[in-house]
């Protein structure tokens, strides 16, 4: 069996990177410490990548990196795969995971504050900012493990309903 971190440590780490940057570092520009975030996401990433591919043939194509990072990578990560994987077949892809491990601590409470035409609560605002920072570091890592993978691509993600996140990828041509 390989070295392994606990996931405590690693929840405790992902906290604490978001809330330095989001408040410490770059308290009032939020873009760019999103654009930190990935970036350390990204060289994590590629660096993951690079390990656990040593063993492996080069991909021969864009579908065969993806199911590696739905597949193996997901579970060297997370020790769980992709839930779902959807795609246009036009360069871009779809991860779901339904429990996304990172998100299962975080969530968005509606505020006391209503619409005034619809008794529906409004999202604060700084809830959902913050669930979404905890995003970036997670779309680097996915673009870092498929550049180095031969895949230039883009990544965002979608949460729509915690703790399930949708990470969508496009291929760059």
């Amino acid at each position: 069996m390989g070295r392994e971190v606990a996931e405590s440590c690693v929840e405790g780490i992902m906290i604490e990177m978001v809330s330095a940057y989001c408040s410490r570092f770059y308290a009032n520009k939020p873009e760019l410490a999103a654009r930190r975030l990935e970036s350390i996401g990204f060289q994590v990433g590629v660096q993951l990548s690079e390990r656990y591919t040593m063993d492996r043939p080069r991909f021969t194509d864009h579908l065969e990196a993806i199911k590696f990072i739905c597949k193996d990578f997901w579970n060297e990560l997370f020790k769980k795969q992709i839930d779902n994987l959807k795609t246009n077949h036009k360069g871009t892809f779809v991860l779901q995971d339904n429990r996304f491990r990172w998100l299962t601590r975080v969530s968005i409470h509606p505020s006391p504050i209503t619409q005034a035409d619809s008794a529906a609560p409004l999202v604060d605002s700084r809830a959902a900012l913050t669930a979404n920072m905890h995003l970036y570091f997670p779309c680097g890592i996915i673009r870092g493990a498929l550049t180095n993978l031969g895949v230039p691509c883009a990544v965002s993600a979608d949460i729509s309903n915690l703790p399930a996140c949708s990470f969508v990828v496009r291929i760059k041509v």
